[in-house]
């Protein structure tokens, strides 16, 4: 893979996870709350879960934004396989109005399987993460590719959110 996809990729994701542990680290609170609607962990475990699980994140977008090591797309993969593992269980409950903690304190976004599919996505791009990178110097334009990338997929991933709220609500 050309290295300035490969960082772009990497940047897209680590943006993603650093948004996505601030959210629920502004909100502790509420993000516990949601983790004890989800139902699967014994009721004094969800403190610790609500802290650890934004450390997670936040961490995981750090490994990805500062090696080319495996160990952030590794931890990104088991971070996705566990929220797709989690809302597939409350789907097979048939447990779809409680809010998946994914839009963070300021918007609730119910469990679908839609979120199954989106993870999914995620994480087939964090497994392009761990393709071999061709060896050749980043330049001053690969910079600027990298750049528009990241916010080109954050701008997509945030219009396909919206457009599936907006379905979520019809």
């Amino acid at each position: 893979m050309d290295p300035a996809i490969a960082t772009a990729l990497r940047g897209s994701l680590a943006l993603l996870f650093a948004v996505a542990g601030a959210h629920k680290a502004r909100d502790l609170g509420r993000f516990r709350a949601i983790l004890a609607e989800y139902r699967l962990l014994p009721a004094g475990m969800t403190w610790p879960a609500a802290i650890l699980v934004p450390a997670a994140e936040l961490a995981t977008a750090a490994a990805l934004a500062v090696s080319a090591g495996s160990a952030g797309p590794v931890s990104a993969a088991g971070l996705l396989a566990m929220y797709s593992a989690a809302i597939g269980i409350n789907l097979a409950r048939g447990r779809r109005d409680i809010d998946c903690g994914c839009a963070g304190p300021t918007r609730r976004q119910r469990l679908g399987g839609w979120l199954v599919v989106r993870n999914g996505a995620l994480l087939a791009a964090v497994i392009g993460c761990l393709a071999p990178t061709a060896a050749r110097p980043l330049l001053w334009l690969d910079a600027v590719t990298i750049a528009g990338a990241v916010a080109g997929l954050a701008a997509l991933y945030g219009a396909v959110e919206r457009v599936m709220a907006i379905a979520e609500r019809t």
